[in-house]
């Protein structure tokens, strides 16, 4: 499943009310609502490569390193998001939710888990997608509420039904309105939580579109953002063709170094994460799809990062521990009838880090329960030797999601 085309059944999903198993995802991180800083843990300890001092802090909300688990349309939820956590994802963001479904969201069983967040996740951010200010100001509220350390902003979704309904990348063409929701959320989002904002670098490559994009970027800013991720395509461009990352290069210069900007596009492997930082200099950079079903890219961005080796990819067996790691996370979430449904195109983007790729895929893509997935680990996954890192073809379309 592409996962541009999740975004418009998350869409779909959420306005009906939760009547679909398929989901919707993005988001960023928030700050305890009793005015303390939120923190992510431990500053690891950098080598020689980058002495730029202790990680990021998002507003007062501190980072312990500049590499990000995205918001991803149906798969960056609580699962996933803990499993980024645990090997060295510094911050995660969740799936990204329509402001209408959070204003009528209740507590029904089939729907909770969207506002769901584990005790190790924080700091977490939650991300938002609307069309009208008003609403978009009720959505951030609920947010807050359940919990969510930031508020991220969603200007960047390319998917055509999102734009047709006036959301997401359809404000790049609309600073007023868009700058009407920011300065709307800002003023209902506690003082102590920050907002942050997810865009790409324009509608399409004309000047009037240039000129949107760094009048909504240098007006959200003035209102009090804390940082603002960009994607280098435009919204019409989708997923097809290169990030431009000289475009991330332009923005940092703009703003300056007192003003927070992470960049996305084009990241399928620890390597990538490295260049696009030293390369355009933004000050941390969000991982999606190149994150999904291998987590390890975190724990491999983080030894280059710090001057080491890059470590080798995960065994047979480590994989088979994390793929069962994350179906008992499933099972947590959504009940064991819905977690093997959830969980089938995460094992399969797992099998991407197995020598034989193809064999494992077609195992795991029928599985229909926990006994099946063990079926395959133990066809597939018992004898101990090396995995290997993902080929980038397999990411195919480089989609990465309503961004």
């Amino acid at each position: 499943m592409g996962v541009g085309k999740s975004d418009a059944q998350a869409e779909q999903y959420q306005e009906s009310g939760g009547q679909s198993d398929r989901a919707s995802g993005v988001v960023d991180g928030q700050v305890a609502s009793d005015g303390k800083s939120c923190h992510s843990g431990s500053v690891p300890k950098r080598g020689l490569v980058h002495e730029s001092g202790p990680g990021l802090k998002i507003g007062n909300c501190e980072i312990a390193s500049p590499f990000f688990q995205a918001a991803l349309s149906g798969y960056s939820d609580l699962p996933m998001r803990v499993i980024a956590r645990r090997h060295g994802a510094s911050y995660a963001l969740c799936e990204v939710m329509l402001d209408q479904f959070l204003v009528t969201l209740t507590d029904r069983a089939r729907t909770r888990h969207f506002l769901e967040i584990a005790d190790e996740e924080h700091p977490v951010g939650g991300q938002l997608m609307g069309s009208e200010p008003e609403q978009f100001a009720a959505g951030a509220i609920k947010m807050a509420e359940a919990g969510f350390d930031v508020i991220d902003i969603n200007f960047g979704c390319p998917v055509k039904k999102v734009l047709g309904r006036c959301r997401g990348g359809f404000h790049l063409s609309q600073p007023e309105v868009a700058l009407e929701i920011v300065a709307r959320t800002r003023d209902v989002v506690p003082p102590d939580r920050p907002v942050t904002i997810k865009m790409r670098r324009g509608m399409d490559d004309t000047a009037e579109s240039r000129d949107n994009f760094y009048r909504i970027l240098d007006g959200a800013f003035a209102l009090g953002v804390a940082a603002i991720t960009v994607h280098g395509r435009t919204v019409k461009q989708r997923y097809v063709g290169p990030s431009r990352w000289d475009f991330l290069a332009e923005v940092k210069r703009h703003v300056g170094p007192g003003r927070l900007i992470f960049g996305s596009g084009d990241l399928f492997s620890a390597e990538d994460c490295v260049q696009m930082i030293e390369k355009t200099g933004v000050d941390g950079v969000t991982i999606a799809r190149g994150a999904i079903g291998n987590p390890w890219i975190f724990q491999q961005v983080h030894a280059l990062w710090n001057g080491l080796p890059l470590p080798p990819p995960p065994t047979l067996r480590q994989q088979a521990d994390v793929i069962r790691e994350h179906y008992r996370l499933c099972q947590q979430t959504y009940g064991e009838k819905r977690s093997s449904i959830m969980m089938r195109k995460f094992c399969i983007k797992y099998s991407a880090s197995h020598p034989d790729h193809e064999a494992v895929r077609q195992g795991l893509i029928r599985v229909a329960s926990l006994d099946e997935v063990e079926a395959v680990l133990n066809q597939h996954y018992n004898d101990d030797r090396p995995g290997r890192y993902v080929p980038r073809e397999v990411h195919g379309s480089q989609e990465e999601g309503c961004s």
